[in-house]
């Protein structure tokens, strides 16, 4: 077991949670739960590892992913009426899984000997291509373009924590588990203090 094999599960268990719950808001059938779970657990890392030309996909490769989505699907469908409330789940539970997943997505790039931007661009891609396929899907605006949202922003700055890490000599694990609270801290730091980025304002026009 490696650190980016641990990274990957626990970020596909996690991204098919909030996958479930925005599924329960739009009242689907367990088929929905499984299809928005896999979609939201498996978007961004079959983005990367197309990407990447890694063979096979990491999910095709690995069917215990699968399971853990199912599994996802099924435990939400069962107890989502049970959250009180459960947008404000899918946001800490996305965060989480963003911690996870961001720096999953950079170790696997690492360890294919991509260079730094590659790394970088593969982390943000391996966080937030997932979330962004499930908002789409169930018709909802995409956390990642939400005005002023520090989302991508906060997977960027962990990605980048990471190579920084790694520049000061740090051993790749604990660059990467470094990278992960980086994000994690952003964009909790988000939701629990309404952190916002500064959105473009259109100047009125010269008379």
């Amino acid at each position: 077991m490696t650190l980016v094999w641990l990274l990957d599960h626990v970020a596909v268990f996690v991204f098919a949670l909030t996958g479930a719950l925005t599924a329960s808001r739009g009242q689907l059938d367990i088929v929905g739960f499984i299809v928005l779970s896999g979609l939201t657990a498996v978007g961004g890392g079959t983005v990367r590892d197309v990407l990447l030309n890694r063979d096979p996909v990491f999910w095709v490769g690995q069917p215990t992913f699968l399971a853990l989505i199912v599994a996802a699907a099924v435990l939400i469908f069962f107890t989502a009426h049970l959250v009180e409330s459960r947008y404000r789940w899918v946001l800490w539970l996305d965060a989480a899984a963003l911690a996870f997943a961001v720096p999953a997505g950079a170790g696997v790039a690492l360890a294919m000997g991509h260079s730094p931007a590659v790394v970088l661009v593969m982390g943000v891609t391996t966080g937030t291509a997932g979330g962004l396929m499930r908002d789409v899907v169930a018709n909802e605006i995409p956390l990642l373009l939400k005005q002023g949202e520090i989302y991508a922003t906060a997977a960027f700055a962990g990605a980048a924590a990471a190579l920084i890490a790694l520049q000061f000599g740090a051993v790749p694990q604990l660059a990467l588990i470094g990278g992960g609270i980086v994000t994690f801290a952003l964009r909790g730091g988000s939701l629990a203090f309404g952190w916002r980025m500064p959105v473009y304002r259109a100047r009125p026009p010269r008379a």
